[in-house]
């Protein structure tokens, strides 16, 4: 019971009272959102819309030991109440999950109405020099390039219909880094798994030439042999950026070993009205999934998608400097499927953003998305 105590009153603490100092910077927001669905769910749950009330606090505290050694510890606790937490069976299964080695998630309160969880995202040790970096405990390793599909993030790789989780997930992990020059580093990187047929163990060298960045990756992934690479430059006065990789069994079955190829292209542009728009091409050879969660569900590098074609684009305009608009629509071919989400933000105050989002799936009987149905969010977010 102390423990509940103690993380509560760090959180009203936070909230009160941004403390900063040389030596420890505390920070996040303080977020309220309702969340309306309306799907055509398995009964007993039927195809009545569901209302959900979330209240989020985001704390980040970052503790500059010395020059060279800082400690970041950035965490969750979320508040859930609503037609979700008291008709979906496992909703609070759902929440209550940690894929990372050490299972650091906990539900502080669970009932039939309510739930509040806390999981830190980010808690590791950091030690930094000129040429060297080593990382040690949860952390983002982004290998990601493109704005949507990254086959390349092979350690947490996020999902794009996630509207609620900017900050993107971490992972348990060791990572060093050795800085060649400017534009050029060697890494590597290594993820236990509870299994440990699902850890994994991968290095990349970057560089640059010609005007692109260019980053050759293989490794362990998941009892899979991983191998390819990515690269970000520009044609003129347009982003061209590319991430392509190959995830082959280690196992054979029937004297084979099954491969599959990801490969996702995009282009980006800013128009001289600020208009920027962002448009990308994804290939998944094994197809994508069968089913489609709408609370969502961890993707993976080797099967990123949820069909094997797919098309995007996203576009974002500021209508004035405290108000700015976006809309991103993806195309399922192959599922004869579609997505759209437009999304609006007002900047009310300095440190106050208010937003709406929408998001429009729309599928045939047979596709991934016959059952996804619609999410309209509000959201106000008071940053500290």
């Amino acid at each position: 019971m102390k423990h509940i105590f103690f993380i509560l009153a760090l959180i009203l603490c936070t909230t009160i009272v941004h403390a900063q100092s040389d030596e420890l910077q505390i920070g996040g927001y303080l977020q309220g959102m309702p969340v309306r669905i309306g799907a055509d769910l398995p009964e007993p749950i039927g195809s009545d819309a569901l209302w959900e009330y979330r209240l989020q606090n985001r704390l980040n505290l970052n503790w500059y030991i010395t020059s060279d050694i800082t400690v970041n510890w950035e965490m969750r606790t979320r508040f859930f109440a609503g037609d979700l937490v008291e008709e979906i069976p496992f909703y609070a299964d759902a929440i209550d999950r940690d894929p990372g080695y050490v299972d650091l998630s906990w539900m502080i309160v669970e009932n039939e109405s309510i739930l509040l969880h806390y999981i830190p995202d980010r808690l590791n040790i950091d030690w930094y020099t000129d040429d060297w970096r080593v990382t040690a405990g949860r952390q983002r390793i982004n290998w990601g390039i493109n704005t949507v599909s990254n086959p390349n993030d092979l350690f947490n790789i996020y999902s794009f219909y996630d509207f609620d989780y900017p900050e993107r997930p971490g992972t348990d992990a060791i990572r060093a880094q050795y800085f060649i020059d400017w534009a050029s580093r060697v890494e590597f990187a290594y993820s236990p798994a509870r299994d440990s047929r699902n850890s994994v163990a991968s290095g990349m060298y970057t560089f640059n030439t010609r005007g692109y960045d260019i980053q050759l990756i293989t490794g362990y992934y998941r009892h899979r042999w991983a191998a390819g690479g990515g690269w970000a430059g520009s044609i003129r006065q347009t982003g061209f950026k590319g991430e392509i990789m190959a995830f082959m069994d280690l196992d054979e079955q029937s004297g084979n070993r099954s491969v599959n190829l990801v490969a996702a292209l995009s282009a980006d542009h800013m128009f001289e009205n600020s208009l920027f728009l962002v448009t990308e091409f994804l290939y998944n050879k094994n197809g994508g999934r069968d089913q489609f969660l709408l609370l969502g569900e961890p993707l993976s590098a080797d099967n990123p998608s949820f069909s094997r074609y797919q098309f995007t684009v996203q576009g974002s305009y500021p209508f004035s400097p405290i108000l700015n608009g976006s809309l991103a629509g993806i195309y399922y071919p192959d599922e004869f499927a579609a997505f759209l989400s437009p999304s609006i933000t007002w900047s009310v105050l300095q440190d106050l953003d208010f937003n709406i989002l929408l998001q429009i799936f729309a599928g045939s009987e047979d596709s991934a998305f016959s059952n996804a149905g619609n999410v309209a969010a509000g959201s106000l977010k008071w940053y500290f």
